[in-house]
């Protein structure tokens, strides 16, 4: 008899066949390996298991290797459990619901309504409604969802998850309808706030005004948002800035990056969704998409104009003064963080002149639509 037959499927079936071979009865295996013989009876029924220390015993015996016994009794708990579970396909869902979208920080935002994330039917029925679908298994980062947002980009949960916050508050703001011409008016009156931190406490209204609803939300932890251009009912642009670098090079750059996407119609077809602005995407490489490339020259453009930058640069080169920078933002009327930032970009010296990259979300939020900072935007759940 070959013990390593496939027609066993179980180790009392095993030990069994091996008996048969050897015209022993239970009460001799009983014997042998000093057990009763009932513990042995349960045993060969498959009543109670083989664990390591009998699989040993076994070995010993009969000479067939331990970890055959455990194989097949591994095998039959397997099947034994997949007979007595009921199949739940919820449980999957929860795996990936649970598993990529930060599900606790979202009930600490207030974006679901639940005590906690143990609470699972509640939560669950609160993710139906934040993702706006009417079953569980619609929203939209599970595999089978037939609806999903389209982004220019692969969103994470998360991320998807932080899109359809600022899509919320979006669409409960009303504003003036948008034309081209006021979003190039905008960038006008955009371009003389650069010389001071404060005066970006005017964004929010130059953008309103122009038709373009503006929402500060807080990205997740594990999202790592710059921004967003997108438009509701393909007539309304929408830009969402997380501001998670607080700096005011980095506001002005995505934000003239976002508006860039309005100006050209980006994000109509597809939202524009912008994360790690500050990495590889922040260059105009052969590896950024088209509209990132335009986004991002217009961004760099205007908060430093690149003639005069290249031309600041070729003199300067290689010992920058602070003198310097003072001295060439004062001449182009900007903030010298705004030089600074982009020569620490230019240069890959991202030490130099940080003293510069003064904060600016404190005089934004006050006079826009936020969420975070322990602040949830007034919209209804």
């Amino acid at each position: 008899m070959n013990t390593q037959d496939n027609d066993f499927r179980t180790p009392g079936q095993l030990i069994q066949a091996i008996l048969d071979k050897r015209g022993w009865t239970k009460r001799t295996l009983a014997i042998v390996l000093n057990l009763s013989e009932p513990t042995i009876t349960r045993i060969v029924g498959d009543k109670q298991p083989v664990d390591a220390k009998l699989a040993v015993m076994l070995e010993e015996v009969f000479g067939v290797p331990a970890d055959r016994f455990l194989s097949l009794q591994k095998q039959f708990d397997l099947a034994q459990a997949r007979i007595a579970m009921h199949p739940d396909p919820d449980r999957a869902n929860r795996a990936l619901l649970y598993g990529d979208l930060p599900v606790a920080e979202m009930i600490r935002r207030g974006w679901i309504n639940a005590d906690s994330a143990r609470d699972i039917k509640r939560v669950e029925s609160e993710l139906v409604r934040f993702f706006g679908v009417n079953r569980l298994e619609d929203i939209e980062i599970l595999p089978h969802a037939a609806k999903k947002t389209a982004v220019n980009t692969d969103a994470t949960p998360a991320q998807l998850a932080w899109l359809h916050r600022v899509k919320k508050i979006a669409s409960e703001m009303v504003v003036p309808r948008y034309t081209p011409s006021a979003g190039r008016a905008a960038v006008v009156k955009l371009n003389a706030l650069l010389s001071a931190p404060e005066e970006a406490r005017k964004v929010p209204r130059i953008l309103g005004e122009a038709g373009i609803r503006f929402v500060v939300v807080e990205t997740l932890t594990s999202a790592k948002i710059d921004g967003v251009c997108f438009w509701l009912n393909d007539a309304a642009p929408v830009i969402g800035m997380s501001i998670r670098h607080d700096r005011i090079d980095n506001f002005w750059f995505v934000l003239r990056h976002e508006l860039e996407h309005v100006l050209q119609f980006h994000g109509r077809s597809a939202a524009m969704l912008d994360a790690e602005l500050e990495g590889e995407r922040a260059g105009t490489g052969a590896t950024v998409l088209e509209e990132e490339r335009v986004a991002n020259e217009a961004a760099a453009d205007f908060c430093v104009p690149k003639q005069k930058m290249e031309s600041f640069i070729a003199r300067k080169a290689p010992f920058f003064a602070e003198r310097d920078i003072l001295g060439f933002a004062r001449t182009i009327n900007v903030h010298p963080g705004l030089i600074a930032g982009q020569l620490q970009h230019k240069l890959t010296r991202f030490d130099l002149f940080r003293k510069h990259l003064v904060k600016i979300r404190a005089a934004v939020t006050p006079s826009a639509m936020v969420d975070g900072w322990g602040d949830v935007a007034p919209v209804d759940l």
